[in-house]
């Protein structure tokens, strides 16, 4: 499977985070499950999708307050 170079990443990058916004937050979930399930067809190999799964869900960071306003929420507690 190839890797994408550091600029197509960045490129691919904008144009799911603009998808995600475009979607907006009642069907963002939807995008996403929806988004994951056509590229885990693309690879079609479940034991590399559930690696990617595995991986994804580990270690996962702490929102940015950013992220915390955008979705209307007080960034402090």
């Amino acid at each position: 499977m190839s890797e994408l170079n550091e600029a197509a990443r960045d490129r691919v990058y904008t144009r799911c985070a603009n998808a995600v916004t475009a979607a907006g937050g009642k069907a963002e979930a939807l995008f996403l499950a929806r988004l994951v399930l056509l590229l885990f067809e693309r690879v079609g190999d479940e034991h590399v999708c559930i690696q990617a799964i595995d991986a994804a869900s580990h270690d996962l960071p702490e929102p940015s307050l950013s992220a915390a306003r955008d979705v209307g929420q007080s960034p402090i507690a």
